[in-house]
């Protein structure tokens, strides 16, 4: 089932599609090479039978070139080969065209669980300036509407504090599903809303959805997708947000400027429960996280899913089996482990795993990224935007946070979490620091902007143009780096038994920073000004240290893997070099495996 919403969704995906490699016998004695990174094709040698291969996956560590007799296809790349030097393939070799193999079910399951993140466009950002708002709800102070701001995010923080066990209980799934009805109700209260008070309740309910989707989301992703792609896979959710946050702005930017009275933002707020409904109906027809089967000892149904996602439903395929026996291996610890406690991942054991997986979060808040997405109307009244030109700034820059974004995604595995991380805090604190420093250069103190008695500093001419370009740039940073990254890491750091409480912890912390940054923020501007971009620069300084010294990397490799890494005593910032053990059981299950079967392959010239 397809729908148009998520066709919109779809191009990035293209990328995540399987490629096919081919698997060699042994080449005897042929010394190891290396091939050049701008090699990306397979060439074959009529005359000497020999098959040269080189990076086709970009990956700087894992350039390879070989030959040999061609034994079988499939979607994984080894890591290490040794191979014929490469000057064996001489200038008579004739390109291969290596068709993808494999099939579509990860990146379908990505589409429709990353619809469930447009549940994040409903932002107040849009309402907080219109007329029809400000009259119906009586014109809120500061105080009050940084208040029903973070609301949301209260509920967000106590849904996913709950996440874990929900999902735990009744899979990844059923948790999602129940997400989708709550969500639907929340949307009703809202659009039903006679006060603050009431708008506040759906906001609470709507953010109980939001904290289930924001925790198992990317932990239903993450254990569906393959090693090697599984950062573009669980990015997809912060991709979803941002659509999300871009359509519900032009809708509500339309019922602002078309419709007059409540009924602009109640048509808007009614809107919002499209996306609970599409994603409600689309998981009946997805499979369940075969590592959740495993915790259930299904083993028949995640052998069944695991064939299904990686092999067309080839349970005998190496790829699955090895996995399989991954999975089966990670599920064994995870049953001779005690009960799950939350106090447990504060042991001695997973202490390191919650601290990165919470702070990650947290520090995504105070990167100071959603802070521009709530409040972004304010930054640009303060900059001498007025009416329609604040409206059509703001969505410039909500297409510049979803481009970045995109444009990262098929990237996201081959740079790595560490690399993003760490330049993304380096660029924002340079851009807040630049943005305070142009504001109190510049600026000038007054008792209100606009009319709008919350914003109490202004700041015209060129300087005002240059606080709205770092604002644009900033979003791109943040949009390129740890937008997508954050939710990556944390969903990935985790063991099996641990992984839906250790996200969801991790969701809750993102959520309380989140209610108190949006609680804080228009106080902030109206009582410290400029100062208020400082602390988030200072902020960022603190984060880029804790990064270094604390985040192992996660990219391209298996979630079993990365138990490993945590379980051993290798430096932070030497993890990258890790060899892939999984790939080298792949190969050796490979040539194990139907050594008979005659070979096979396509051949272009």
């Amino acid at each position: 089932m397809k729908t148009t919403l998520l066709v919109l969704l779809a191009a990035v995906f293209t990328d995540a599609q399987f490629s096919g490699l081919m698997f060699f016998k042994d080449s005897g004695d042929c010394p190891q090479q290396t091939a050049s990174e701008s090699q990306t094709s397979w060439t074959y040698d009529a005359g000497s039978g020999n098959l040269c291969f080189s990076n086709p996956y970009g990956n700087d560590d894992l350039d390879a070139a070989f030959s040999g007799e061609l034994i079988g296809t499939n979607a994984v790349a080894p890591k290490k080969f040794g191979g014929c030097p490469t000057s064996s393939c001489d200038s008579d070799c004739t390109t291969v065209d290596v068709e993808a193999s494999g099939n579509g079910v990860q990146v379908d399951c990505a589409q429709f669980s990353g619809a469930s993140y447009i549940y994040l466009g409903h932002s107040m950002s849009a309402w907080i300036g219109t007329s029809q708002y400000l009259d119906y709800f009586d014109n809120p102070d500061s105080n009050l509407q940084g208040g029903i701001t973070a609301s949301m995010s209260a509920g967000s923080f106590a849904g996913a504090i709950g996440a874990g066990p929900l999902s735990d209980y009744l899979g990844r799934r059923y948790a999602l599903m129940i997400a989708s009805g709550i969500w639907i109700i929340g949307a009703a209260i809202q659009c039903s809303a006679q006060n603050v008070t009431h708008l506040v309740a759906g906001r609470v309910v709507s953010g109980l959805a939001v904290g289930i989707t924001s925790s198992q989301v990317c932990v239903y992703l993450a254990e569906l997708a393959p090693a090697r792609i599984r950062g573009r896979i669980v990015g997809i959710q912060q991709w979803a947000i941002e659509w999300g946050i871009l359509i519900m702005y032009l809708i509500a930017y339309g019922c602002s400027v078309g419709i007059s009275g409540p009924a602009a933002f109640r048509i808007c707020w009614g809107i919002q429960g499209v996306p609970g409904l599409i994603l409600l109906v689309s998981l009946f027809f997805f499979p369940e996280s075969p590592r959740w089967l495993a915790s259930k000892e299904r083993w028949e149904d995640c052998l069944d899913t695991l064939a299904a996602l990686h092999a067309n439903g080839d349970r005998s395929d190496p790829v699955v089996q090895v996995e399989f026996e991954e999975v089966q291996e990670a599920a064994r610890i995870a049953q001779q482990a005690k009960d799950i406690s939350m106090f447990a991942l504060f042991g001695p054991r997973l202490w390191k795993r919650t601290v990165c997986g919470m702070t990650v979060q947290m520090w995504q808040q105070l990167l100071g990224g959603n802070v521009a997405m709530y409040y972004v109307v304010y930054v640009f009244e303060m900059a001498g935007m007025t009416g329609n030109a604040t409206l059509y700034s703001s969505a410039i820059q909500y297409v510049i946070f979803l481009v970045t974004t995109g444009v990262m995604l098929p990237r996201i595995d081959r740079i790595g979490r560490r690399p993003l991380l760490l330049a993304g805090s380096v660029a924002c604190m340079a851009l807040h620091f630049a943005i305070a420093g142009l504001m109190a250069s510049h600026g000038h103190y007054v008792s209100e902007v606009n009319g709008n008695s919350n914003l109490r500093w202004s700041i015209s001419g060129p300087a005002a143009k240059g606080v709205i370009a770092c604002s644009y740039i900033f979003v791109g940073i943040y949009g390129l780096t740890w937008a997508p990254t954050a939710w990556i890491y944390c969903s990935e750091v985790f063991p099996l038994k641990y992984r839906a409480q250790g996200v969801g912890i991790s969701a809750a912390t993102n959520w309380i920073f989140n209610f108190a940054l949006a609680y804080f923020v228009a106080p902030a501007f109206t009582n410290i000004q400029w100062k208020t971009y400082i602390i988030f620069g200072v902020f960022c300084a603190a984060m880029v240290f804790q990064i270094f010294l604390m985040y192992p990397e996660t990219a391209r490799k298996s979630l079993e893997e990365i138990d490993i890494v945590f379980d051993t005593n290798v430096k932070p910032w030497q993890t990258g070099k890790i060899n892939d053990i999984f790939q080298q059981e792949v190969e050796h299950h490979r040539e194990q495996a139907e050594k008979k079967e005659a070979p096979s392959h396509h051949e272009e010239v």
